[in-house]
C-alpha cells in the first residue's frame, strides 16, 4: 500500500497532508517532529487495519514540510522551537479542515488519534470539532484546557504516562479529577512508562504496554468507526 500527498484547502489556506488506505478516516496529529517517517508509518499502520488516515501539516504556517527525527540534540532544539511557536487555536482549525475534507470525499466517520502535541490536540479535537471518536497518547498540557472538556460529545480515549517528564504527576491528578466522571471520556494509566512510551525506535519505547495501548484504540476505533 502506498501512502500520497494531498493538498487540503482550510479557512487560512492550503496545507499537505499524508494520506493512506482505504475506509473510516482518521486523523493522524502530529508529534512535535512534524509529518515525519513515525507518523507516516503510524499511517501504515491504521491504514493495514482498514481505515483511511490523514496527517496533517500542522506546522505549514510557521514552516511547511518539516520531517525531524529524535536523534540529535540539533532536530529536538529545533522541535521545540517549532512548538513554542506553535498556535493551538489555528492547528484546530486545520484538524477541522481535514475532517471536512474527510467527509467531503466520502468517509462517513471520522476519528483522530495523536501523540505527544498531536495527544493534546486529539483532547482539543474532541473539545471543538465534529470527530466522532478521538485518542489521545501523552498528550501535553491537557492540564490547562479542562474547562473544555464541558463540550466534548463523542467518545475520547486518553493514554497517560505516570512517569511523563512533560506531564508531572500534580498535572495527571488534575486530569483525572476533571474527567473520571465525564460519560464520554475513557483513561488509561501506565504507571510506569515516560513520555512517548508508544514511539518505536524511540528513548522510552516499551514493546509491551505500547502494545496494550495500540490494541486498546483499536477496539475503541472499532466501536466507534463504521
Amino acid at each position: 500500500m502506498t501512502g500520497q500527498e494531498i493538498s487540503i484547502q482550510g479557512p487560512d489556506g492550503a496545507f499537505m497532508a499524508y494520506e493512506m488506505g482505504d475506509g473510516p478516516a482518521i486523523i493522524v496529529l502530529q508529534e512535535i517532529f512534524g509529518v515525519n517517517a513515525n507518523m507516516r508509518e503510524i499511517c501504515s499502520w491504521l491504514a493495514g487495519e482498514g481505515y483511511r488516515a490523514l496527517c496533517p501539516d500542522l506546522f505549514w504556517r510557521i514552516e511547511p514540510g518539516i520531517q525531524l527525527t529524535d536523534k540529535t540534540d540539533a532536530e529536538w532544539a529545533r522541535a521545540f522551537e517549532l512548538y513554542q511557536a506553535f498556535d493551538p487555536a489555528a492547528g484546530v482549525t486545520d484538524i477541522a479542515a481535514t475532517i471536512a475534507h474527510a467527509r467531503a470525499t466520502g468517509a462517513q466517520t471520522v476519528g483522530a488519534i495523536g501523540f505527544c502535541l498531536g495527544g493534546f490536540l486529539a483532547y482539543q479535537t474532541a473539545c471543538h470539532t465534529d470527530a466522532d471518536a478521538s485518542v489521545g497518547y501523552y498528550g501535553v498540557a491537557i492540564q490547562r484546557s479542562l474547562a473544555d472538556a464541558q463540550t466534548i460529545s463523542a467518545p475520547l480515549m486518553l493514554h497517560i504516562a505516570g512517569q511523563d517528564e512533560f506531564v508531572p504527576p500534580e498535572a495527571q491528578a488534575q486530569i483525572h479529577a476533571a474527567l473520571d466522571d465525564h460519560p464520554q471520556v475513557t483513561l488509561h494509566d501506565y504507571p510506569d512508562r515516560d513520555h512517548a512510551f508508544a514511539r518505536e525506535g524511540g528513548a522510552h519505547y516499551d514493546a509491551s504496554d505500547a502494545k496494550t495501548a495500540n490494541t486498546r484504540t483499536l477496539a475503541f476505533l472499532k466501536e466507534h468507526l463504521r
